[in-house]
Order: structure tokens, then C-alpha cells, then sequence
């Protein structure tokens, strides 16, 4: 594997975060530490990103409207993004996998309808699967989707859900039968035309983005919004977070990397006992300690997209990087924040608010337990999860 970048990939990474540094960095420091961006303006924000196929546009076809970047093309110039804003790299990173998903699913109707508009940023998806007693396991959802002719009921509620009170439509993940995996689909329910309602959930971190619980009641939405065939909805939830996960540990990798900036550029300003604090050994091997968790975190998630960009099967992989890319970031920006001492606490320096971000990231598309689980059942054959 080769990760050195192309010529195209150094060009295309430089002239995005030109515009991240110009452009994005003094929108959202108006909302930081803890104020929502309002949807209209995330919106304005994905559609100044699309020239750079950073708006939701990249990784799809360019027959489907987008720039067909490889996986570790967008990768490359998510992690500045998420450097700058993890709040509107989360916001992007569903938006982008809600293009990607309406791309590969089977349904040409749903695809036609809303993958233009996704493409131009004109609205916001979400894909509802945690539940409020339903997690890591996927196929215990409760949210029901009855069948009444030619239509569904869906009922239940959703939460932890990122871009919630943006979404304009949701794919949900729902029970169409009682027992079993053959039980789970995924339907698309358009907030418009079938109703849903949302409230936004008070986070540690994250904050200037949208996470939020979701309710469905009696919303009734055509048999021909099933995005995949009933009873497949497990399956295709699990293919598709093995792009998600490198996602989440790439975001906690741009959030680790500005935490150890500040704290770098932080040493060589701060003097104590006679000369600048980057001088003396305990802080070098802090500074050592995180670079090198950091690239190490780096370097597994590229392993995982090159995976992915080659067609390969990646759920290891995937798990492999998230788990300990998450929680590298929570150990990079605790000790930016040590770093920084009794200024790291305060909210004028930035790094309390990086180590916030960081630590949301081992929680979301499973926790750092469920990732072991999957690398340990791979390792033995030996399923832990029941």
C-alpha cells in the first residue's frame, strides 16, 4: 500500500483547506462552543463545499451527478474538514453515506427522486436506526412498519440520530415482522409528505450539529418507499458500516490533529522555569506520545478505505479503526488539554472543546466494545454478541 498522495490528491487537499482556513473557520467559530448551526446555513456550508466534492457530491458517480472520488481521495480531504469543524464533519459524514446509500440501493424510483437534490445540497438526509432501549444490535429495533395494502404504518421512536432535526426524509431501519434478522428493512419516510417529529438532544460535545430523537406515529408511507426487499435491512445496515466506521475514526483523527497543533503551538509560547515548556522532557514525550497514536490511527483508516476502494470486504478492518482511532483522539486531546494546564480547562483556548468532541466519537455506529466483539469473532469464529 502506497499512501503517499498523487499530485492531484496534494492539489485537491491544499486548495480545500485554503477554503476551510478562508472561508468555514470563522463561520463556525461564531457557533462555538455549543450553539446549533441553523440547517439553512448548513445547507449554504454543503454547497460551498461541492466544487470540491465535499458537499455530499464525492464519492457518487459522476453518471449519478457527483465527482466519483476513490474512498481514500475523500478521506484525505474529510480529515481537514474534520480538523476544522467536527460538527459539520459529522453533518457531512451523513450526509454523504444517505448519497451513497440512495446510489447503491435497488430502488430506481427512490434513488431518481432524491439523489439529484442530495447531490446539490439542496436537502438533508438522516438514517434512523438507534432506538432508546436499542443500540449496538441492530436487529432488536422495535420501531414497527405495518403493512396496510399498499402502504406502511410506521410507528416508533429513533434516537441518537445525527442531522435529526435537519433531515428532511429519514431512512429508517424497521421491524416488518415480529421475530428474527429477516425481520429488518428500511424504508424511506419523507418528513413532508408522511410526517415525522423531532426534537434535538443538550450532547457533551458536538453541539454546533444536529443529533436528535425522532418520532414516528402512524406516519404512512408507500410500499414503494422500501429502499431494499423486506427482511434485508440487517445485512445491508452491517455492508454499510464498514464505510461509516473509517469515517468516525477519521473524524476523531482531524479532531485529535487540531488538539495536537494547539498543544504544540502552545509549548513553544508558554515559558515556565526559564525557557518555553516545548523544552522540557515530560512535555516532549507527551507531544511524542500523541503524534504517534495519531498516525498510527491515521494510517488504519487509509488501510481501510484503500480496502474499500478495491472492492475488498473490510469489517475487521473498519473495526480495527474506528476502536482505536476514537480512542486515540480522547487520549491526544486529554493531553492537550494537560498540556495547556490550568488554561487547557478554560473555553479561550479550545482544546477543552476538542476533548468534548473527542470523547462523543467511541460512543456512535458502535461502541469501542462492540468493535472488539467483531475482531474477536473474526479471530476465533466464535460469535460473543448473545
Amino acid at each position: 500500500m502506497n499512501f503517499l498522495p498523487t499530485e492531484e490528491q496534494r492539489m485537491a487537499v491544499e486548495g480545500f483547506t485554503r477554503f476551510l482556513e478562508t472561508e468555514l473557520r470563522p463561520i463556525v467559530e461564531r457557533y462555538q462552543p455549543d450553539k446549533l448551526i441553523e440547517k439553512e446555513l448548513m445547507l449554504e456550508i454543503f454547497q460551498k463545499m461541492l466544487p470540491y466534492g465535499m458537499g455530499g457530491n464525492g464519492i457518487i458517480a459522476e453518471e449519478h451527478g457527483g465527482l466519483g472520488m476513490p474512498w481514500l481521495t475523500y478521506a484525505l480531504m474529510y480529515e481537514q474538514l474534520a480538523r476544522v469543524s467536527g460538527d459539520v464533519a459529522i453533518s457531512l459524514l451523513i450526509q454523504q453515506l444517505g448519497a451513497y446509500s440512495l446510489e447503491v440501493c435497488p430502488n430506481v424510483a427512490m434513488r431518481e427522486k432524491y439523489l439529484p437534490r442530495m447531490v446539490r445540497a439542496e436537502i438533508i438526509a438522516c438514517s434512523g436506526i438507534s432506538e432508546p432501549g436499542v443500540g449496538s444490535n441492530v436487529a432488536e429495533v422495535t420501531c414497527r412498519a405495518q403493512r396496510d395494502g399498499d402502504h406502511y404504518i410506521v410507528t416508533g421512536e429513533k434516537t441518537w440520530i445525527s442531522n435529526g432535526h435537519y433531515s428532511d426524509f429519514c431512512m429508517v431501519i424497521v421491524r416488518t415482522s415480529k421475530e428474527g434478522s429477516g425481520a429488518i428493512s428500511m424504508i424511506l419516510v419523507d418528513r413532508a409528505e408522511h410526517g415525522y417529529e423531532s426534537r434535538n438532544i443538550d450532547k457533551l460535545g458536538l453541539n454546533s450539529t444536529s443529533t436528535a430523537q425522532l418520532f414516528f406515529d402512524g406516519a404512512r408511507v408507500p410500499a414503494a418507499n422500501m429502499m431494499i426487499a423486506p427482511g434485508t435491512g440487517l445485512k445491508n445496515t452491517m455492508v454499510l458500516f464498514e464505510k461509516a466506521r473509517p469515517m468516525v475514526g477519521l473524524t476523531s483523527v482531524g479532531i485529535a490533529q487540531a488538539a495536537l497543533d494547539k498543544a504544540v503551538a502552545y509549548s513553544k509560547e508558554r515559558r515556565q522555569h526559564g525557557k518555553p515548556i516545548g523544552g522540557h522532557q515530560l512535555i516532549q514525550g507527551m507531544l511524542a506520545e500523541a503524534a504517534t497514536e495519531l498516525d498510527a490511527a491515521r494510517l488504519l483508516v487509509y488501510r481501510a478505505f484503500n480496502l474499500i476502494d478495491h472492492g475488498v470486504r473490510s469489517e475487521v478492518q473498519s473495526a480495527m479503526a474506528k476502536w482505536y482511532a476514537t480512542e486515540m483522539a480522547v487520549n491526544v486531546t486529554s493531553k492537550a488539554v494537560q498540556i495547556h494546564g490550568g488554561n487547557g480547562i478554560t473555553r479561550d483556548f479550545g482544546v477543552e472543546l476538542l476533548f468534548r468532541n473527542a470523547r462523543m466519537m467511541p460512543i456512535p455506529d458502535g461502541t469501542t466494545e462492540i468493535q472488539k466483539l467483531i475482531i474477536g469473532r473474526a479471530l476465533t469464529g466464535i460469535n460473543a454478541f448473545s
